[in-house]
C-alpha cells in the first residue's frame, strides 16, 4: 500500500497501527516505510532517481517534467511552449548525464540541483563529454551561448534554476540522497507499505518532490505478476502526477492498473480544484475514467456534474387540480434526475451519494446509492486512543544533515574539476570547449 498523507501523520498513524494488527496474516510480511521532510528522525531515505530503475532517457524526461510542472503548476496548461519545454530538456540532460556518469554514482536529485548551478562554460563541455543522447537536448543552449545570445539562454534556463532553487535545503537533500528502500511496493519478494507526508504550510515545495516519488513509484507498481496493491491519495490535487506522453500520468494508471491488481483512491475536495491544478482536459479525463465515485456534500458545478453522471430514472408524478365543480387527479411518469444536484448540495455529515462498478460475474443491481454511513464513534475513539505512535527510524543531529549537504556540493565541484581537466588533457575533446562570440 501507498498512502499520500497531506496532513502527516493523520492517515499514516492509522495505516501503521492497522499494519501492526494484521502483520501476521501476510504470506511475506511487508516492511513499513515513511517519507517525511519535517522530522528527519521519523523518515527513511529514498532516492527517487535510483539509477537501477532508470533504464533509458525517457525515464529522465518524465522525471524532469514531473519536477518542473510540480514546481510551476501554471506550466501544465502551457505544455509545448518553448519556455516550458526548454527548462524540462535542460533538467533531463542533467539527470541523464548523472545516470550515465560512473554508472549513476551521483544520480540523485540533490546532485542534479547542484550541477545545474555550475557556470555554463564549464557545465556544457562536461555534459557534452557524456552520453551522445544528451547532445540534441543541450544543443540549443550551446548555440545560444556560442552566439552570445545570453538573454535567450537565461530565458531558457533561468526559470528552471529559479524554480529548482526552492528545493535547496539540507533536510530535503538528506532524505533524497539516501537509498534505504526502493519504490516497488508490490514486489512479491519485498512488499512494502509506504506513507509519504506533506505539510500544508510547505505544500508546493514538498509537493513537487513527492510528485517525483509518486510518478516513479507508479511506473514500478503498474506491472504484471505483482501483488495486489492499493494507492491512496489524500488531497490529490496538491501533487502532480504526469509525464511526457503515452503510458504516463494518473489517467493512464486509472485506465490500466485494475488489470494489474492495483486499486487507486483519489481524494478531491471539488472538481474545480482538480481543474485548476491539472487543467480542464486532464481533470475531466480523470473524473470520467474512474469506475467508483463516492461524494459527500458538494455544490455548484460539481453537484451538477455528479447528478448528470448518476443519470435519470422514470419517476411518477401526481398533480391535483381543484375547481368549483370538481377535483381531478392526473398521474404521469417522466425522466427525472436519480439524485438531483440540490440533494447533493444539501447532504448532511455522514451522508454520501455515489455509483459503483461491478464485475461480469458479480452484478450489482443497485449501482447508484444515496445513504448514510452509521459509525460507532465511541468504539472508533477507543481504537484511536489505543494507537501507538510511528517509531523513530534513527537519531540524527543537525550537524550530520549539514555534513551531507556540503558533501553533495563538494562531490559536484570535484566531478566538474576532474571532467574539465580530462577535456583539457584530451585533444579529441578540445572541440567541446566553448568560445563565445562577443
Amino acid at each position: 500500500m501507498f498512502v499520500y498523507d497531506y496532513k502527516f501523520d493523520d492517515l499514516s498513524k492509522i495505516a501503521y497501527n492497522i499494519y501492526l494488527k494484521n502483520k501476521g496474516a501476510y504470506k511475506v510480511p511487508p516492511k513499513f516505510y515513511v517519507i517525511n521532510f519535517d522530522n528527519l528522525s521519523l523518515t527513511h531515505r529514498c532516492n527517487p532517481l535510483d539509477p537501477q530503475s532508470m533504464t533509458d532517457i525517457t525515464d529522465a524526461t518524465e522525471s524532469s517534467r514531473t519536477i518542473m510542472l510540480g514546481l510551476s503548476r501554471q506550466w501544465i496548461q502551457k505544455s509545448g511552449d518553448f519556455f516550458v519545454e526548454s527548462p524540462i530538456n535542460f533538467l533531463t540532460a542533467i539527470i541523464w548525464f548523472l545516470r550515465k556518469y560512473k554508472d549513476g554514482k551521483y544520480c540523485t536529485l540533490p546532485h542534479c540541483i547542484e550541477l545545474m548551478m555550475v557556470p555554463y562554460d564549464q557545465l556544457f563541455p562536461v555534459l557534452r563529454s557524456g552520453d551522445s543522447s544528451i547532445e540534441p537536448l543541450i544543443n540549443p543552449f550551446v548555440q545560444a551561448l556560442v552566439s552570445g545570445a545570453m538573454e535567450q539562454l537565461e530565458g531558457q534556463i533561468a526559470s528552471a534554476k529559479i524554480n529548482i532553487a526552492r528545493l535547496v535545503s539540507p533536510q530535503l537533500y538528506y532524505v533524497l540522497s539516501g537509498n534505504e528502500f526502493t519504490l516497488d511496493l508490490n514486489n512479491p519478494e519485498h512488499p512494502k507499505i509506504i506513507c509519504m507526508g506533506n505539510n500544508p504550510l510547505k505544500a508546493q515545495v514538498y509537493g513537487a518532490v513527492l510528485s517525483l516519488y509518486v510518478s516513479r513509484m507508479i511506473k514500478l507498481v503498474n506491472q504484471k505478476r505483482r501483488l495486489k496493491s492499493s494507492l491512496i491519495f489524500d488531497e490529490f490535487p496538491t501533487i502532480y502526477i504526469g509525464g511526457g506522453g503515452a503510458g504516463s500520468g494518473i489517467e493512464n494508471t486509472l485506465a490500466t492498473a485494475r488489470s494489474n491488481l492495483v486499486s487507486v483512491v483519489l481524494g478531491v475536495q471539488d472538481i474545480s480544484q482538480l481543474r485548476k491544478d491539472y487543467g480542464k482536459e486532464i481533470a475531466d479525463v480523470i473524473f470520467n475514467i474512474v469506475g467508483n465515485i463516492i461524494s459527500g456534500q458538494v455544490t455548484g458545478d460539481t453537484a451538477k456534474t455528479l447528478s448528470e453522471r448518476f443519470g435519470r430514472i422514470m419517476q411518477e408524478r401526481e398533480s391535483l387540480s381543484i375547481n368549483s365543480s370538481d377535483t381531478s387527479v392526473s398521474k404521469s411518469t417522466q425522466l427525472e434526475s436519480a439524485i438531483p444536484a440540490s440533494t447533493i448540495s444539501n447532504l448532511s455529515s455522514g451522508e454520501f451519494v455515489g455509483s459503483v462498478a461491478d464485475n461480469p460475474d458479480e452484478k450489482i443491481a443497485l449501482k447508484t446509492f444515496h445513504c448514510e454511513i452509521i459509525n460507532d464513534h465511541a468504539a472508533l475513539k477507543a481504537e484511536e486512543d489505543a494507537f501507538v505512535p510511528i517509531p523513530n527510524v534513527r537519531k540524527i543531529t543537525q550537524q550530520e544533515v549539514e555534513d551531507n549537504y556540503h558533501r553533495i556540493k563538494t562531490e559536484i565541484q570535484e566531478m566538474i574539476a576532474e571532467e574539465m581537466e580530462r577535456i583539457y588533457d584530451t585533444p579529441e575533446l578540445a572541440h567541446l570547449l566553448i568560445a563565445r562570440d562577443e
